[in-house]
């Protein structure tokens, strides 16, 4: 995924390109059909496998009449990659930046970030996490995106770019049920974060960091472990 070149008023747009968009909308429709029939195609064969799964579905479809049969595989593997695309679609980060803000959209929520609210940028795995004054997590950007492409520009528009990483990293210790360290409130939302991440619920797990960075508390995971650290700015009752 491309970004487009910084216009003449210094704002840099970033995100997929026409040509990216043409591409998913081309190619994963025509890979679902080519799947599918593949499939169809292969059924009687697979049929014959002493030892395959799910023979009953294998041994039906050459018994299904022609052409519907091959009209229907194609058009549902087309469904299937449109339906792949549309998923991917909703995963696209687009931003616009400048030396003043940053504005970053995915799934069609906007987020704006104002420079002077940021005290740090760095990448985290496959996401980008900007840190406030007081080391608390102002935003985190997750998604299909170009973290290089991101990585430029905050450093084109002269925001702190930690080319090291998480400069507070070594502050962390893993979440361990019952810790003293934290309150009942702040183990209750690690406890149902925890649930999340078994889950893959993304969205939850993204909604359970905030309401911990709401109460001072700064989370990373690796997989389904939690490590935790005070943010400057947390809140009491922590």
């Amino acid at each position: 995924m491309a970004s487009h070149n910084p216009p003449a008023d210094g704002r840099s747009p970033l995100g997929p390109t026409p040509g990216d968009r043409v591409f998913l909308w081309g190619a994963f429709p025509l890979l679902g059909a080519a799947v599918v029939w593949l499939l169809k195609a292969s059924a009687g064969w697979v049929a014959s496998l002493p030892w395959a799964p799910m023979q009953g579905p294998f041994k039906l479809v050459p018994s299904l009449p022609e052409p519907h049969a091959t009209i229907g595989a194609v058009v549902l593997g087309l469904a299937a990659g449109a339906g792949l695309a549309l998923l991917t679609e909703r995963e696209y980060v687009t931003a616009v930046m400048d030396g003043k803000q940053l504005s970053f959209t995915r799934d069609g929520h906007t987020r704006t970030v104002p420079r002077d609210a940021v005290a740090a940028v760095f990448r985290d795995g496959k996401q980008i996490v900007l840190l406030g004054h007081g080391t608390q997590e102002v935003a985190r950007i997750s998604g299909e995106f170009s973290v290089e492409a991101f990585e430029a520009a905050f450093t084109r528009h002269g925001w702190p770019w930690q080319a090291d990483g998480d400069p507070h990293r070594d502050s962390f210790r893993r979440w361990i049920e019952g810790d003293p360290a934290l309150s009942p409130a702040a183990h209750a939302l690690l406890r149902a974060r925890a649930h999340t991440l078994g889950k893959s619920r993304r969205d939850d797990a993204e909604q359970l960091r905030a309401d911990l960075g709401a109460m001072g508390i700064v989370v990373r995971e690796e997989g389904r472990r939690q490590d935790w650290r005070r943010s400057g700015s947390e809140a009491d009752g922590v």
